[in-house]
């Protein structure tokens, strides 16, 4: 079940199923994902695994470290800007616990920046991922 796994599965999931969605809609509506659309979610899962906040992490959105690329950035920006308002109707236990952790990481904003800065001063440098 859904809120039985640990935090990283559930977020790649639901990742996983807003490019899915999107893929069927405008490029691939026999099932799979294309090439392009699995591209992405390659990128978005190997970023989810190297940040640097790790377990802790806050939802993209609100993270203050920005480590997509700027080519990567604006194709997840569209597919999750087709998919989201579709989530609620279609898989609705993910949208809601994504916009509980949304909800969440703008209220952990300070401490996310402390984290940061503390990266920043122990490395000399940011750590991207």
């Amino acid at each position: 079940m859904y809120f039985f796994r640990k935090r990283k599965e559930r977020e790649i999931e639901t990742v996983r199923t807003m490019i899915t969605m999107y893929c069927k809609a405008h490029h691939h509506p026999e099932g799979d994902m294309c090439e392009e659309c699995a591209a992405v979610f390659s990128y978005a899962s190997l970023k989810y695994h190297r940040c640097l906040f790790g377990e802790d992490k806050p939802v993209c959105t609100v993270c203050p470290v920005h480590c997509y690329t700027k080519e990567y950035r604006e194709k997840i920006r569209k597919i999750m800007r087709y998919s989201g308002p579709r989530m609620i109707l279609h898989h609705p236990l993910m949208a809601i616990d994504h916009l509980l952790l949304e909800r969440r990481s703008k209220k952990n904003l300070p401490r996310y920046l402390r984290r940061v800065g503390k990266e920043k001063k122990k490395n000399g440098r940011r750590k991207s991922a």
